[in-house]
């Protein structure tokens, strides 16, 4: 091609002058960096949305199912998620708001009734015990001559109320009981037999979990149980598949995915990366203006040259088309340079721990890195049509010189 043949040869005569040649490896540098620094930013951050949402879905599940249960409602809500292929496991659940209190400290929580032999499998909770074990839940205990049952406990939420295994914790229910003096609060003694952390400090610092039985009698839950948790095949279905499960189960049922659980963290992450591509896209911008600047200066420099290109037949399109080529070779090289720089940063931030971060608040030691191949696409988009915005005023500028004073003065 014509036109790519004339950049490529203005490209290579640049380095023939300092300064021409000094501002052309600014402009591929500049854009250089602003692709690494962008490729590298979204990187790190699409890391670390993805170790918070595995830390979600450890201790959630993929789909929850709730109604006001009675028998024709369990039945219903059973057969709607067997009749799902993608559902590969479900598990009953009791849920209820309780004060729990130990020595004089309280804080409110969240207590779960859960079957372990059915919970572990829609979840990651089994793995997460760090102290004791949930076989405790099972187990008979006496506090102080009584039978008590047993309790687990969130990481978080033990060390609040200074409360370990062995233990024996209080938990009040606002519902409250009638008495011949009124309403008074209902209250049940549990011991602690495990600690668990999942990672995620919103569960470990609020949540407790207990029998099934044990919870649903507590809360006088309808039916003996709140609803449903179901682990699908595949994460990404969990929108469709609660949608499908809408649809067949009707308004009086509660059908939620784990993103509608936890939309407001997911969206407030989705908002950061968003925010965060614009101000980076900012370094490439301030690149691409210094192309710009490089281009200006070359059509000012090959005056003469495109009088006579002029001359010759060319038309004032072949020489816009000349500087866009240009512009595109300058800043398509530093784009690729870029996105070469910006890949090895990130296999050298998994690879070595060259940013370590203090694992009682992060709860990692690393910074996560995951590179998104859409965001690599972005990223490469976003360079090149950045590039070829700066050559536009250049390359309209250059094609408007007239021949014959471009020979005359040239």
């Amino acid at each position: 091609m014509f036109e790519l043949f004339i950049a490529r040869r203005y490209l290579k005569a640049q380095r023939k002058g300092v300064f021409t040649a000094l501002t052309t490896l600014i402009g591929v540098g500049g854009v250089c960096i602003g692709v690494a620094a962008l490729l590298t930013t979204l990187a790190v951050m699409n890391g670390f949305q993805s170790d918070i949402r595995r830390k979600v879905v450890g201790a959630q599940s993929h789909l929850t199912v709730a109604a006001h249960m009675d028998a024709a409602r369990k039945a219903k809500a059973e057969a709607a998620l067997d009749a799902r292929k993608s559902v590969v496991a479900r598990a009953p659940f009791a849920l209820g708001q309780a004060i729990l209190t130990y020595e004089g400290r309280s804080t409110g929580v969240v207590v779960k009734g859960i079957e372990p032999s059915q919970e572990f499998k829609v979840n990651e909770l089994e793995k997460a015990v760090t102290e004791g074990s949930w076989a405790g839940l099972s187990e008979s205990h006496v506090f102080q001559g009584k039978p008590v049952a047993g309790i687990v406990l969130g990481e978080e939420l033990a060390k609040n109320l200074g409360a370990w295994i062995g233990d024996a914790v209080v938990v009040i229910s606002p519902q409250g009981l009638d008495s011949p003096m009124g309403l008074i609060p209902a209250m049940k003694r549990f011991k602690v037999v495990g600690v668990l952390k999942t990672g995620y400090y919103e569960y470990d610092a609020s949540t407790a979990y207990c029998l099934l039985g044990e919870a649903a009698g507590f809360f006088k839950t309808p039916g003996g149980l709140s609803g449903y948790q179901a682990r699908l095949s595949s994460l990404d279905l969990a929108e469709s598949e609660a949608d499908a499960l809408r649809t067949a189960l009707g308004w009086d049922y509660a059908v939620r995915s784990f993103n509608d659980m936890n939309r407001t963290l997911f969206a407030a992450l989705k908002l950061e990366k968003a925010v965060m591509f614009l101000i980076l896209l900012l370094i490439i911008l301030v690149a691409s203006f210094n192309i710009a600047s490089n281009l200006i200066l070359l059509g000012s420099e090959k005056m003469r040259d495109i009088g006579i290109l002029r001359a010759m037949g060319a038309t004032p399109a072949m020489i816009r088309r000349i500087f866009v080529w240009e512009g595109l070779l300058i800043g398509g090289f530093g784009t690729l340079l870029g996105l070469a720089l910006g890949l090895t940063l990130c296999w050298v931030i998994a690879r070595y721990p060259i940013v370590e971060l203090p694992a009682d608040i992060y709860y990692l030691s690393r910074v996560p890195v995951a590179v998104d191949p859409l965001d690599f696409a972005w990223v490469t988009v976003s360079g090149f049509l950045l590039t070829l915005a700066a050559t536009v005023f250049p390359a309209w500028r250059a094609s408007r010189i007239d021949p014959i004073e471009a020979i005359h003065y040239g």
